[in-house]
C-alpha cells in the first residue's frame, strides 16, 4: 500500500482534496478529526486532558476553547499535552492504516497539517502539497465565521511558508481553479500511485 502524505496551509482546500482522494478509492486519515475522536466524550484524550488541565473538561468531553485558553495562561502545558496527545493520535492512525492494508486499498492518504514543521516528510511514499495564491487564501480564511486578520495571520505565523512546502513536495495540487482541475491533479497522483504499485510488486 502506498502511503500519501497530505498537508497545506490554512485555507488552501486541504479538506476538498482529502474528500476527492477518497472519491478515488484512497482510505483517508485526517489528523485533526482524530484529536475530536479523541477529545470527544469517551475518547482517550479526555483523561489525559483531565490529568494536566481538568479546567479544559466540560460535560465528559474537551473543550477546546478552554484548553487554548489554559494554554495562554501557561504556555509550558503545550508541551505536556502534546507528550500525552501525540501517541494517542499516532496509535488512530497505525489502526487506520491497518484497517486500509486489510480491506486491500492501493493507497492511504494521511492528511497531517503539520507534516514539514514535525519533519515527517520522510514517512511518506509522497508528499502532496495543497497550494493557492495567497490572495485567494486570504480571502477564503477571512471568509470563516469569527475569522480575523490578527488570527489569520498569527495562524500563518506558526505554519511553514507554502513556497517552502511547495519545494518540500513530491505533488502540488493547486486549488485555484474549477473543482474539475483540482479532480483532474487528484486523478494525476492516483495514476503515479497506480504505477508504482505495479512497479513494487
Amino acid at each position: 500500500m502506498i502511503t500519501i502524505g497530505l498537508t497545506g496551509s490554512i485555507g488552501m482546500g486541504k479538506s476538498t482534496i482529502a474528500a476527492m482522494f477518497a472519491d478515488e478509492g484512497a482510505a483517508v486519515w485526517d489528523a485533526d478529526a482524530a484529536v475530536h475522536r479523541l477529545y470527544a466524550a469517551g475518547g482517550a484524550g479526555v483523561e489525559a486532558i483531565r490529568s494536566i488541565a481538568p479546567v479544559a473538561i466540560k460535560g465528559g468531553s474537551v473543550d477546546r476553547g478552554e484548553l487554548r485558553s489554559a494554554i495562554l495562561a501557561n504556555p509550558d502545558l503545550l508541551k505536556k499535552i502534546e507528550s500525552l496527545i501525540h501517541p494517542l493520535v499516532a496509535l488512530d492512525r497505525k489502526e487506520a492504516l491497518d484497517i486500509a492494508r486489510e480491506e486491500g486499498r492501493i493507497a492511504a492518504v494521511l492528511d497531517i497539517p503539520l507534516i514539514f514543521e514535525t519533519g515527517s516528510a520522510k514517512a511518506f511514499d509522497a508528499v502532496v502539497v495543497v497550494s493557492a495564491p495567497a490572495d485567494v487564501q486570504r480571502e477564503r480564511v477571512l471568509a470563516r465565521p469569527n475569522m480575523t486578520v490578527e488570527a489569520f495571520e498569527a495562524i500563518l505565523k506558526k505554519q511553514t511558508p507554502d513556497a517552502e512546502k511547495r519545494a518540500g513536495a513530491d505533488f502540488v495540487i493547486k486549488t485555484d481553479g474549477s473543482l474539475e482541475n483540482s479532480r483532474d491533479q487528484v486523478r494525476a497522483v492516483m495514476d503515479w500511485v497506480r504505477n508504482k504499485a505495479k512497479s513494487d510488486a
